[in-house]
């Protein structure tokens, strides 16, 4: 499968390039989202790819997505290049397997964070304060220890090079409003409680994860990226641990790299080892195999 960076389609409009998505507007009604082989830390895209990893976070959203739709109805028109508009012929390569044809949807303004367990910016948080996003949490709660229950834990959403900063849900509520974060807040933990409970049968922890919802007429929809190993924690089951932090299937590995250099999360980012990459290739590859059963060629 074709490495791709950055991509360049001259037939319709550029109206956003991400730290991972390339997205166009196809007409009125539709988009193309493009995941590409971008890796980014610390809100830092880095200069170089990890091979695979658009396909993989692509066809892991496409799994999730059509596990859920039963709970919620998501944006996805196609996901095979063979049913996108003709135009799109010349690029077929560099888009199959990593890209979707959606509805456009109006995207909510805040991310809907769900915490299964404790840690990252919510372990932080909870040293300072013992809360998170305004959830009190029991005294004497160990680094990556499972949550009573899952919590909403809504963010802001950043521009790139810029962090997402946690904020309650009543803050949450007005920004987007009071119904419709009651909505998503209850939506979220029911997919997220669900997936984790499929995924602890596949041997992988989902520690935390980011949720996307757009709205099309008033109607709630799924969008954007789906229980990834870039939107979620992935710890593995074997050797878990709490106390400490854990190993992880996501980019984790990336981050350590850089802190371990003394990156200082400002760009620009230095060039990552070969054997950097691959093994974080190898981690989107393994998650991606145990969740779906599946398998992408090297």
């Amino acid at each position: 499968m074709k490495t791709v960076i950055q991509t360049d389609i001259k037939e319709f409009p550029l109206l956003h390039r991400g730290k991972v998505r390339d997205i166009y507007g196809i007409d009125a009604e539709r988009l193309l989202i493009v995941t590409t082989d971008r890796i980014s830390a610390f809100d830092v895209v880095l200069p170089d790819p990890v091979p695979l990893k658009g396909a993989i976070l692509n066809q892991i959203t496409l799994f999730w997505m059509d596990k859920f739709k039963d709970l919620v109805e998501n944006h996805v028109l196609a996901s095979e290049t063979k049913d996108f508009p003709p135009e799109l012929a010349p690029y077929a390569e560099e888009l199959a397997g990593r890209s979707v044809l959606v509805k456009r949807a109006k995207p909510l303004p805040i991310e809907c964070i769900v915490r299964g367990y404790i840690t990252g910016s919510g372990w932080k948080d909870y040293r300072k304060t013992g809360t998170v996003s305004g959830h009190k949490l029991p005294v004497g709660l160990q680094e990556s220890a499972m949550l009573p229950t899952p919590l909403f834990t809504p963010s802001t959403k950043a521009e790139i090079g810029q962090h997402d900063e946690n904020i309650t849900v009543e803050q949450a509520k007005d920004m987007a409003g009071r119904d419709m974060v009651a909505q998503v807040e209850k939506l979220s933990i029911e997919i997220y409680s669900r997936a984790r409970d499929y995924a602890r049968s596949r041997g992988i922890i989902i520690a935390d994860t980011k949720f996307e919802f757009g709205t099309i007429d008033g109607k709630l929809l799924l969008i954007d990226e789906v229980l990834t190993p870039d939107s979620s924690r992935f710890w593995p089951m074997d050797g878990y641990a709490p106390g400490q932090g854990q190993p992880s299937f996501d980019k984790q590995f990336v981050r350590d790299w850089l802190e371990q250099i003394g990156f200082n999360k400002q760009p620009p980012a230095p060039h990552l080892p070969l054997e950097v990459i691959e093994k974080t290739r190898d981690k989107y590859l393994e998650a991606y195999e145990r969740l779906t059963g599946a398998s992408l060629s090297v």
